[in-house]
Parts: structure tokens; C-alpha cells; sequence
């Protein structure tokens, strides 16, 4: 991995939504891995440890700000970015207030998902 190459984890329940932006994040020349739910995902944090990570707010299970919480509670590194495709009244609140570093409505276009991780990768 080069000094700027991001580790994506995507975690989203819908199979579609985590192969394209698995294809988008590698057409942008970084590395990604895809979780269907958040247990996965905290099962695979320590594996390879991501420099940012998309998480749909809305999946069955552990999610949202629950999820959060246990995220931020294993790494504080990440830039966790939350998305969604159905915005409820405080979600971007409560998203943020339990630790993410970014709200953002689904579909995610390219120009987003460059603007993400390039303005991460320059902190």
C-alpha cells in the first residue's frame, strides 16, 4: 500500500450496493473489502484495519449509532462516513454525535467518493 492509498470497509446489507462501490473505490486506485452487516464488520477490523469506512445507516442487526459506538470504541483512526438512501429526522444528528465524521446521502457519485477520500488522505 503507498503513502496514498486508502482501505476502504464498505458495509452495506444490499449485495449491489457493495459491488459497485467496491468497483469505485478500486478504479480510484485503493484497496476495498465488503461487509454485509455491522458484526462482520467489527469481526474484521483487526484484520486489515481501514483508513475509512462507508457505513449504510439503515441495515438489519447492529446499525446506526449503536454500530458507532462500537466502532469508534476499536479505532479512532477511521474516518467512518455514514450512508443512507432514506434520511430520518435526527439521523444525521445522532450519526454524528456518535462519532461520524460524515453524513451523506446515497447513491454516492464518483466526485464524492474522490472528495472523501482525497480530503481524508491529506489530514
Amino acid at each position: 500500500m503507498n503513502a496514498t492509498q486508502a482501505v476502504v470497509a464498505i458495509v452495506d446489507d444490499d449485495a449491489a450496493v457493495c459491488r459497485a462501490l467496491r468497483r469505485l473505490v478500486l478504479s480510484l486506485g485503493h484497496q476495498a473489502t465488503t461487509f454485509s452487516n455491522g458484526q462482520d464488520l467489527l469481526e474484521g477490523l483487526d484484520a486489515t484495519p481501514p483508513t475509512h469506512i462507508l457505513l449504510d445507516l439503515h441495515m438489519p442487526g447492529l446499525h446506526g449509532p449503536m454500530l458507532l459506538e462500537k466502532i469508534r470504541a476499536r479505532t479512532t483512526d477511521a474516518r467512518v462516513v455514514v450512508m443512507t438512501g432514506l434520511e430520518m429526522a435526527g439521523a444525521r444528528e445522532a450519526s454524528l454525535a456518535a462519532g461520524a465524521d460524515l453524513f451523506i446521502r446515497k447513491p454516492l457519485t464518483p466526485a464524492d467518493l474522490h472528495r472523501i477520500l482525497g480530503a481524508a488522505l491529506l489530514d
